[in-house]
């Protein structure tokens, strides 16, 4: 490791909770990410990185609201595994209001809605996952599905006639508790927080223990982008507190737009402020290296507000620039841009000197060595 790869900046965020990990994916994000959530069994891989940059947060995955039933153990995804819940009873798990049969998540094969609102199971997630954490190496958690909505068809109400409002105020117990437990030891909570946008204050509340995850961030597929006014809502996200790690949907391929379109919104919005870091992938596609070479870019400092002009956002940085055209519609309106003086592209290109973006595009640029 040489000496720019321990202390330069760094903004990519490694979302790798899926496959197995290879050693060559293990050099490439040392060289290129600050933060990493890992599956908890990746502990090899987490020495791995700690060794090489004891800068980069490495995060274990955990789930909130789930156990699953495929995992043989004897390290678990989940807070409480399958196997634990069924020893401790079924009131541990949820129950459907019909027949009072447990709830498999829709699309995920082995994934089983747990019962949040029990005291019980929150103790048990937080005693294993605090024990798991202690003395451990991992900065902490990345705390996946703290839910705001349905999105695997739970069916509400269920058992008892809860509804998605009571699920909602049992994962803040969960989240506030979990997150005192663990800060306790120096380990950081930073959970999946779903949809913070539509509760006002609800980033803030839960990003409190170390920071939060927006997975949904600027788009919900490759080819559905939100609204302006919603994808400024989701601002707050990179304004901490803690660490802010956006993932914006594409194709899965490193070259689709919206990966320079996120790039472009994060720093202009998020303004490189540190432990924040972006990512861009396409749905549940958490097992390999995604990447841009212009996440290696440092703009630097912002040197201005945000400019606006229709659905144009423009930044200033003392390295750099940064425009975006936030315009959702797919046939939406192109915006021309003039580009300030003493930039410059990828391998030493001048830009143009009038930027044209069509909707969702966005654009960076250095600033030129020779500027004055």
């Amino acid at each position: 490791m040489t000496e720019q790869t321990a202390t330069r900046r760094r903004f990519a965020a490694w979302i790798r909770y899926g496959g197995p990990v290879s050693s060559d994916q293990v050099k490439f994000a040392i060289e290129h990410y600050q933060v990493a959530i890992l599956q908890p069994w990746e502990r090899d891989v987490l020495t791995e990185l700690k060794r090489a940059r004891p800068d980069m947060k490495v995060l274990a995955y955990k789930c909130l609201s789930s156990s699953r039933s495929y995992e043989p153990g004897p390290t678990y995804s989940s807070g409480v595994s399958h196997s634990e819940a069924e020893r401790r009873g079924e009131h541990f798990f949820a129950h459907r209001h019909a027949d009072n049969s447990r709830i498999e998540w829709k699309g995920y094969p082995g994934h089983w809605q747990m019962a949040v609102w029990s005291d019980e199971y929150r103790s048990a997630w937080i005693e294993n996952v605090h024990r798991e954490m202690s003395g451990s190496a991992w900065d902490g958690v990345m705390a996946d599905n703290d839910v705001f909505d349905d999105y695997y068809g739970i069916d509400y109400p269920i058992e008892g006639g809860r509804r998605i409002e009571q699920i909602r105020a049992a994962l803040d117990t969960l989240v506030q508790d979990a997150g005192s437990a663990l800060n306790s030891i120096n380990k950081l909570l930073v959970p999946n927080i779903a949809e913070s946008r539509r509760e006002t204050g609800r980033w803030a509340r839960h990003a409190a223990y170390g920071g939060g995850f927006e997975e949904v961030w600027l788009a919900h597929s490759p080819d559905h982008h939100f609204d302006v006014a919603t994808t400024e809502a989701q601002m707050v996200c990179l304004e901490g507190p803690g660490l802010s790690i956006v993932r914006t949907a594409t194709d899965g391929t490193d070259g689709h737009p919206n990966f320079m379109f996120g790039l472009a919104a994060f720093w202009i919005f998020g303004g490189g402020r540190p432990g924040t870091s972006f990512s861009a992938t396409g749905h549940d596609q958490y097992s390999g290296t995604p990447f841009n070479p212009y996440q290696d870019w440092d703009l630097g400092e912002p040197t201005g507000k945000i400019r606006r002009r229709g659905p144009g956002r423009m930044r200033a940085f003392s390295n750099g620039w940064a425009a975006l055209n936030q315009d959702h519609r797919i046939l939406g309106k192109e915006i021309t841009i003039h580009v300030p003086p003493g930039l410059i592209g990828a391998h030493g290109s001048a830009p143009p000197r009038v930027l044209t973006l069509r909707p969702r595009e966005g654009r960076l640029y250095l600033r030129s060595p020779d500027a004055g």
